[in-house]
């Protein structure tokens, strides 16, 4: 089970322990502190949003010591956000109460570690110029700026050759970011503890992958969740939840993007794997089963697979609001004409759920059944019972030509247009051209060779259907007045 707090608790997460960080040196170096690692997690869950943000619950066993004791909690997200950490007992909540949290991020390397020992004693170990034989000296450590200096028998020493042993590693410095608390417990010596806080480095998107039948009515659409981490540590068999729409966010972390990840690809299996619910003004997906989400990769998970969705496709060209106010002569100009797949997200279509925005790839079987790539387009975050739009591409076999007929300044704020629109078919089959015309002010068609439909106050468009090999115009008047 996902482990949940309530209202009063998530308050403490912003304002109840961020009041009790302190960076500088607390209490507990003068105390005896109890590590505790990931080795007795006892669950972990995962909450992760589309804003390079997670919330991470990870709940642990502690021997904690009665009175005032410190623990050092390890192997947390190295991108940890500290002034969001909330400490829970699930044991004794009452009984165990944070005085203090230090977050130590001053970690271990050859640089800090000499640093550390600058006016100690340390070992050299070099070998011997007359039989290569190692020897070892004792000195104390001068300086560490750029190369070390060394004091040997009442001697200084630059650039001395070989390795140094250091004799242990100081208190002070650690291989991995940690939280450091000073606890009072008033309880039992044993506590389920459970830590929550935000980190930078989880994030998510979702991406689809849209097969279109040959008959080009119809398509397959499955969608994949990709989970990122570059957290800086590892969520074993974790619960996993992720929130879809766009959350306010004050400042968000740093991150690092020169970071190597490896990818994991789950295989595709034939049911839904997230149950979806509304959650505040955003959607909530939740895995059915817990999932290992390493550092440093990208793991793949189906959102859900479904096929026969009836799908619709559509020609358009587009027209420009600037094509009404000047004179462009009489000679024709070429329009792109647009490749567009529209499906409806409804319950009988075999969807009706929440789209989370994301990349659609679409692609189609050739005539010897092999899968071909035919274009890809982005999707915002689509409620159900919506219309999905999609350009993919622009047509190779149909053309479609803009000639300006006749262009007159009837006065200084009166223009009036004529513009005819010429679609070539070049392909075995008939199809229909949708001409999308934006016209600018108060407008008026006073001539035109073909029906229109006002779908806007300064949108209309024009279907022309086209014969297969064969050529369709249109031919409008229009008066503009600004």
């Amino acid at each position: 089970m996902i482990s949940c707090f309530g209202f009063r608790q998530f308050y403490r997460v912003v304002f109840g322990v961020g009041i009790a960080i302190v960076f500088a040196s607390s209490g507990c170096a003068e105390k005896e502190t109890t590590p505790v690692s990931s080795d007795v997690q006892t669950g972990v869950s995962l909450t992760v949003y589309n804003s390079n943000l997670a919330l991470v619950k990870d709940t642990r066993s502690v021997d904690i010591q009665p009175d005032v004791s410190c623990i050092q909690f390890m192997d947390v997200a190295s991108q940890i956000i500290p002034t969001s950490v909330h400490v829970k007992s699930l044991t004794e909540p009452s009984a165990l109460t944070v005085l203090e949290q230090n977050y130590e991020f001053d970690l271990m390397s050859p640089q800090k570690l000499m640093d550390k020992y600058v006016g100690k004693e340390v070992k050299l170990i070099f070998k011997s110029e007359i039989d290569g034989r190692e020897e070892e000296r004792t000195a104390i450590l001068l300086s560490n700026n750029q190369s070390p200096v060394y004091k040997i028998d009442n001697e200084i020493h630059l650039g001395f050759p070989g390795r140094v042993i250091l004799p242990k590693i100081p208190d002070n410095l650690l291989a991995q970011p940690t939280l450091v608390w000073m606890v009072k417990n008033s309880g039992s010596e044993n506590h389920a503890v459970e830590v929550s806080y935000l980190t930078g480095g989880v994030s998510w998107k979702c991406d689809y992958v849209l097969v279109i039948s040959l008959d080009e009515k119809m398509m397959d659409l499955t969608s994949w969740i990709s989970i990122d981490n570059r957290s800086g540590t590892t969520y074993n068999e974790a619960n996993v939840q992720l929130v879809a729409g766009d959350v306010m966010r004050v400042q968000p972390p740093m991150v690092n993007d020169e970071r190597m990840y490896m990818m994991e690809a789950a295989a595709a299996p034939r049911q839904k794997q997230f149950s979806e619910e509304t959650f505040f003004e955003y959607h909530l997906y939740t895995l059915d089963r817990q999932s290992t989400i390493k550092d440093n990769q990208i793991k793949q998970i189906t959102l859900f697979e479904t096929t026969g969705v009836p799908l619709k496709k559509v020609y358009k060209m587009f027209g420009q609001r600037y094509y009404y106010t000047s004179s462009y002569g009489n000679s024709s100009n070429e329009v792109p004409v647009e490749v567009v797949i529209e499906f409806s997200n409804t319950k009988e279509n075999s969807l009706g759920i929440p789209l989370p925005k994301g990349v659609i790839r679409t692609y189609k079987a050739d005539s010897r059944g092999c899968i071909q790539f035919t274009g890809e387009n982005t999707i915002n975050h689509t409620p159900k019972d919506e219309t999905v739009s999609l350009k993919i591409g622009d047509a190779f076999d149909i053309k479609a030509e803009r000639k300006q007929l006749d262009y007159r300044k009837i006065r200084a704020d009166l223009h009036q247009v004529q513009w005819e629109i010429t679609v070539k078919n070049h392909k075995d089959e008939d199809i229909t051209l949708i001409a999308e015309e934006s016209l600018p002010g108060d407008w008026k068609i006073i001539e035109t060779s073909a029906e229109y439909e006002k779908v806007e106050a300064n949108i209309i468009h024009f279907s022309i259907p086209v014969k297969a090999n064969g050529e369709a115009q249109v031919v409008y008047t229009v008066q503009i007045k600004y």
